[in-house]
Order: C-alpha cells, then sequence, then structure tokens
C-alpha cells in the first residue's frame, strides 16, 4: 500500500478569470478503487493529467509509485496485438498475458492478430490487461465503457473486481457501484472523498443537500425575524434617547434615570441581535456551495392520432448478400418507450437507419406512417462544427430554446462562445440532444445519447423523458437507463 497526497491543490488555465481546484487537499490509498464523478467541465480528465504531471501546477502531489493513463496510446496500430502488449507491458510472460486474457473472456487468438482489426470492445480489452501486466502501477482508467456492449460491459466488471489500484472515471451508475469502493466527485468548490460505491454516495449527498437546504432556510426565516426585531428594538431605543431631552414641567413628568436604563437595556439587546444576525448570515453563508441547481429539461413532443407510428415485419438488415440478425417484428406506438438491446456490430443502429429512411438493404417490411415528424440523435459527433448560433440555423431549431436546454444541462457563457469543434465529447453529445429534445416530434430516435454525458445530465434527461411522455426508439447501453425509462424491449439476436 502506498498513498498519494495532494496539498493544497491550485490549477487553472491560461487565460481563465477561475481556477479549476483551488486549494485542494487529500489523499489517496493506492489500494483503494475510486470512481472519479463530476459534470462535464468540472475537470475530472484535467485531474488525471496533473496527476501524471502533465500541467504545471501550485500546491504539491507526492506519490511513489508509476501512474499510467487509459486508453495507452499506441504508436503503431498495425502490430501484432502481442507485440502491443509486450511494449506495454515488457517484463510480463505469456503465461501472465494469457491469464489475464482469460480473465477477460477474450479468445487468446487475439494476440496473434493485428491491433487495428481488434473491435472497439477488444481493443479495451487488451489496453486493460497491458497496463495491469506492468505491475507496481497506479492506473487511471478513462471512460472505458463508451460505445461498449452490455456484455463485454460485464466482463469489465468480473475483471476490475479482481483489481485494485485504479481511479476510474466512468458514468455508468451501475458499473460504478459494481467496481469501486470508493468515490472522488469533483464539486463546485471542493473534491471529496468518500467509502462506498456511487449509490452509497449518492445516497449521502442527497442527504447532506437536504439538510443543508432545511438549514438555509431556517437560518432565512431566522435572519429575517432578528433584522425586524434588532430594527425595532434600536427605533424604540432612539425615541427614549430622545425622550430624555425633554424638560421637566408640571404637566409631564418624564424619569430619565428610568428611560436611560431602559434605553440602554435595548440598545444592547439591540448590538446582541446584530451579532445574532452575522452569525447566522456567515453560517447561511457556508452552505449550498456544492448543491448542483438544476433546471428541468423540457420536451414538447406532437401526440399521435394513428398508430402504430412504425411497424416491422421480419426484417433483417442485410451486408454482403447476408443478413446480420434473425427476423425481427414489432411495432412502434405512441407513448411508447423502446430499447434495442444486443451485442456491438449486431445491427441495432442499422435498425434505426432502416426507420430513419436510409438507403440499407434490407429483406422483410418496414412501414412508417405517412407525415410523422421524427427527431434523430446519432451516435457519433464527428460531423459537428461551427459556432452555436450556426449550427441552430442549419438544423432549424429555435436558437433561444436550444441555447436554454444547453444551459440547464451545464453549459458557461464561455462555452457558448467556444467552436464546437473545440468542445470535449459530452458536451458535443449534449449538443445533439439539446437539439433533439428542442425539436417538436411524433418521434425520438436516439442512438447511444448517452456516451461521455455525465451522470447528472443523464438523471435530467430520465425526468425529462418520465414528464413529457415522448415516443422513442433507442440504443443505450446504460442499464440503469433502459431499467428507468423503457417500456418495451427488443432483443437483437443471431
Amino acid at each position: 500500500m502506498s498513498v498519494i497526497s495532494v496539498n493544497n491543490l491550485t490549477f487553472g488555465y491560461d487565460g481563465s478569470y477561475t481556477n479549476i481546484f483551488e486549494n485542494v487537499s487529500f489523499n489517496i490509498d493506492t489500494d483503494w478503487k475510486l470512481g472519479l464523478i463530476g459534470r462535464n467541465g468540472k475537470g475530472k480528465t484535467t485531474f488525471l493529467k496533473l496527476l501524471q504531471d502533465k500541467y504545471e501546477y501550485k500546491g504539491s502531489i507526492s506519490k511513489n509509485v508509476d501512474v499510467d493513463y487509459f486508453p495507452y496510446d499506441i504508436s503503431n496500430k498495425d502490430r501484432l496485438v502481442m507485440d502491443v502488449i509486450q511494449e506495454i507491458a515488457p517484463l510480463a510472460e505469456e503465461w501472465e498475458i494469457i491469464k489475464e486474457i482469460n480473465l477477460l473472456h477474450a479468445d487468446f487468438g487475439i494476440l496473434y492478430r493485428s491491433f487495428n482489426t481488434l473491435s472497439g470492445g477488444e481493443q479495451v480489452k487488451v489496453l486493460l490487461i497491458s497496463l495491469f501486466l506492468k505491475g507496481n502501477n497506479f492506473l487511471l482508467v478513462d471512460e472505458p465503457t463508451n460505445h461498449l456492449d452490455t456484455e463485454t460491459r460485464e466482463n469489465l466488471v468480473e475483471y476490475l473486481a479482481k483489481k485494485k489500484g485504479y481511479i476510474l472515471v466512468s458514468h455508468d451508475r451501475n458499473f460504478l457501484d459494481r467496481v469501486v469502493d470508493h468515490i472522488i466527485a469533483i464539486n463546485n468548490t471542493n473534491i471529496e472523498i468518500r467509502q462506498g460505491n456511487f449509490s452509497v454516495w449518492k445516497e449521502n449527498k442527497d442527504r447532506q443537500d437536504a439538510f443543508e437546504l432545511t438549514q438555509n432556510e431556517r437560518l432565512r426565516r431566522d435572519i429575517a425575524r432578528l433584522e425586524t426585531a434588532a430594527k425595532n428594538t434600536a427605533k424604540w431605543s432612539n425615541e427614549s434617547e430622545k425622550a430624555k431631552s425633554r424638560k421637566h414641567n408640571t404637566a409631564e413628568f418624564i424619569d430619565t434615570g428610568y428611560i436611560g436604563h431602559k434605553s440602554a437595556k435595548m440598545m444592547k439587546s439591540s448590538k446582541v441581535m446584530e451579532q445574532r444576525i452575522e452569525r447566522a448570515i456567515d453560517e447561511k453563508n457556508e452552505l449550498l456551495k456544492n448543491i448542483d441547481r438544476t433546471d428541468k429539461l423540457k420536451i414538447i413532443p406532437i401526440d399521435s392520432a394513428r398508430n402504430p407510428l412504425v411497424s416491422l415485419n421480419k426484417v433483417q438488415v442485410v451486408y454482403d448478400g447476408k443478413s446480420i440478425f434473425n427476423p425481427i417484428t414489432f411495432e412502434i406506438n405512441s407513448k411508447e418507450r423502446i430499447a434495442l438491446v444486443g451485442k456491438n456490430g449486431v445491427g441495432k443502429s442499422s435498425i434505426l437507419k432502416l426507420i430513419l429512411g436510409e438507403n440499407i438493404e434490407y429483406t422483410g417490411n418496414i412501414k412508417v406512417q405517412n407525415g410523422i415528424k421524427i427527431s434523430y440523435v446519432s451516435q457519433s459527433t464527428e460531423h459537428l462544427n461551427g459556432n452555436l448560433k450556426d449550427f441552430a440555423i442549419d438544423n432549424s431549431v429555435d436558437e433561444s430554446i436550444f441555447k436554454s436546454m444547453l444551459a440547464k444541462m451545464g453549459f458557461t457563457d464561455k462555452d457558448f462562445d467556444t467552436n464546437i469543434e473545440e468542445m470535449s465529447e459530452g458536451q458535443k453529445k449534449k449538443i445533439l440532444i439539446a437539439k433533439s429534445i428542442s425539436e417538436q416530434a411524433n418521434l425520438y430516435i436516439w442512438d447511444e445519447p448517452l456516451n461521455y454525458i455525465d451522470i447528472l445530465t443523464r438523471e435530467q434527461i430520465e425526468d425529462a423523458v418520465l414528464t413529457y411522455n415522448p415516443t422513442i426508439i433507442f440504443v443505450e447501453h446504460d442499464e440503469r437507463f433502459i431499467e428507468k425509462l423503457a417500456t418495451k424491449i427488443v432483443n437483437i439476436g443471431k
């Protein structure tokens, strides 16, 4: 066991008015399995780079273990997988490599294939195996589950359960629950570490937020009551002081000694209340700093009087003259939320594209109701470029509504002035989702909408779908998202 010690870490990018981290201190036990969470743009990747000494910073980060980053950057992807592994972990013996391959339920035959011929899931497995084989190192695993199907994720869960010593960035809540024993959360004003998985952290966070909201409201009422009392007391005291200066006469006698004593007592009470007000304000100012204030997203679907909107009867997608999955038959009716599930490469995205009317060879029958409006979120973000204003115009969406949705998902004024190609993958995906929910449609088709999307935004999307009940067919590997939203599951199998 070793300790990574972070002391008074302060970091901000050149030209930025605010620091991402300000005087942050904590310790990490290198035997822990940490899940790193935080909203897109909060600094998760930046923090990983700081641990790798990629940036200059103030404060100190002390460690006596090597730190390695996933995904590892391979210079030549045409080499055999075995050569790639031995480059990363030169001391690993062949029996150790085969053992790790078996632990991940991979075919050891991939060792003698070119790395670039492997599927995305196979490449993830090879790189994780290589990095863990290095031995005395602490792994920084950055979003390994994007685009991975359920079976491959399950393989990773089993593999990581047998390992220790890593920080894992993932937005898949079920995945985090099963593979981490500590959470490191990047909040609005600090970084906190808590023992337990994501659900334990979330329960504690919700409880703490609820407590702070209650305390904040109590203090707000106390401050208002004390301010009113202090003003009344001060007013009475001032009036009493004036009365002391009035002359004695036979018609009106004023006991100035009594009034002076009473006035001084009231002034003292007023000062005590002012001090209580100041303490209450100070206490109130310490609350709510790490509560993520999120507005509700809104979807305005178009109701359809006629059903089904879409029907597929014994449909098979054909590539190179061969069908790639067994015939499928299902309908999409108004208000249904249909999840397409199955292994990567089985043809889930092809089904969505067939419904969109793309020119893909298939057998069977597809019928899409005439005149329905469809809103689409593509799996890829590679086509995105330019600025947000032009994007809204090119896609015929209301710019103010579109930007409002982005703001609710965490976009800042700085983000609105940034060209899309310079944004993170999470921000690009939010652009596609914001466009879609800004459109009125009979049917929403979403192809892996949650890749790179932070947990808070996932929950916003879930709440919006459950609130406005649009008709959706979607492909997604986040099991919790499917469990919460799907009214029907269609399994695509070979």
